[in-house]
């Protein structure tokens, strides 16, 4: 590791650069917190590889998810927030100040907000990265609407697939629901849901196939897929005009193991009270934001009002240090 310099007393750093890292910095800023933002190494996170977004509050005509975390990272340049192209490798949460150790710097800070998103599992055939955005999609909230009356498919056997597929449903002509199983671990409800689709020819299932080959052009994105069943080795080309991966996401959360609590498949856990810290995590001065720590919503919009909600948190957290200071010095005194 080659670090160039130590930062030292720094009220706030927040790690991540898409919606929430954003948003958290801009709220932090205006909290006269001077934050620092470390990007990561895909700075504006995982939205800038989203080319159309339709459902952004206040932005009528589309625009893509490069220009929108554009847009995002402009308005954190407006106010006091340092922004720091570096990776963090690794942290230590079990004293104060909290360390984190970057690929170029050493980051001291108070109070820290971990923003660092997470990523759909892919199919890790050659094809897939191909048409990523062309066709290829990990979203269908995000997505759906731009494949009204197309023919779509959904890879997958759990809640997210089924509920991804339903979805589908109500907007494309037809979607073929595949899945490299014979069982499903989606809940009872869903799949009953998804028979009343099946026996309305709004869905068709596939088990026992995985996909071999996403097919396409540069004009028109995708056009077919080649799945492969997994036991009689059949054979089938399906003409389409996108696919969507639904076999769960990964939080980029390895570098906090055995310095935080966890929930279910690494999401960080969070205090999500009622009475304020409803983004702070085991430790106090450590919040989290974003896809993070949420595995049900996902959205860019939940992701930039938890990330709010994240700077608030740590305005709270560092005024009650200021607070206690206070409080010994005058005890000092009196004694």
């Amino acid at each position: 590791m080659n670090v160039h310099k130590k930062i030292k007393n720094t009220k706030l750093i927040i790690i991540g650069s898409g919606p929430a890292g954003c948003t958290a910095a801009i709220y932090a800023s205006r909290c006269n917190l001077k934050p620092i933002l470390i990007t990561g190494e895909n700075k504006g996170g995982q939205l800038i590889n989203t080319n159309n977004i339709e459902n952004w509050p206040g932005d009528i005509n589309n625009i893509s998810g490069k220009d929108l975390m554009k847009r995002m990272i402009d308005h954190v340049s407006k106010y006091d927030t340092k922004i720091i192209n570096d990776e963090i490798l690794k942290v230590d949460f079990s004293k104060k100040p909290f360390i984190l150790f970057g690929e170029k710097n050493i980051y001291y800070a108070k109070s820290v907000i971990i923003a660092t998103g997470s990523y759909a599992k892919c199919l890790n055939i050659k094809s897939e990265k191909k048409f990523i955005g062309k066709g290829v999609s990990s979203c269908a909230t995000c997505d759906g609407f731009f494949y009204k009356n197309k023919i779509v498919a959904v890879v997958g056997g759990g809640n997210t697939a089924f509920e991804e597929s339903l979805y589908l449903s109500n907007i494309a002509k037809k979607v073929y629901l595949i899945h490299r199983n014979n069982f499903f671990k989606s809940e009872k409800i869903l799949q009953n849901r998804v028979k009343l689709k099946i026996n309305k020819k709004k869905i068709k299932l596939y088990k026992n196939y995985i996909v071999k080959k996403i097919i396409g052009n540069k004009n028109e994105g995708v056009t077919n897929i080649i799945i492969k069943s997994v036991n009689k080795k059949k054979i089938v080309n399906l003409k389409l005009q996108g696919i969507f991966i639904a076999i769960g996401h990964i939080p980029n959360t390895s570098i906090f193991i055995n310095q935080i609590e966890f929930i279910k498949n690494s999401y960080i856990k969070t205090k999500s009270g009622i009475h304020g810290y409803h983004t702070e995590t085991s430790i106090p001065g450590i919040f989290a934001a974003g896809d993070v720590s949420d595995h049900i919503y996902k959205q860019a919009i939940t992701s930039a009002s938890s990330g709010c909600m994240a700077a608030l948190d740590a305005y709270k957290y560092i005024s009650s240090l200021k607070n206690k200071k206070t409080k010994d010095k005058k005890n000092v005194k009196r004694k």
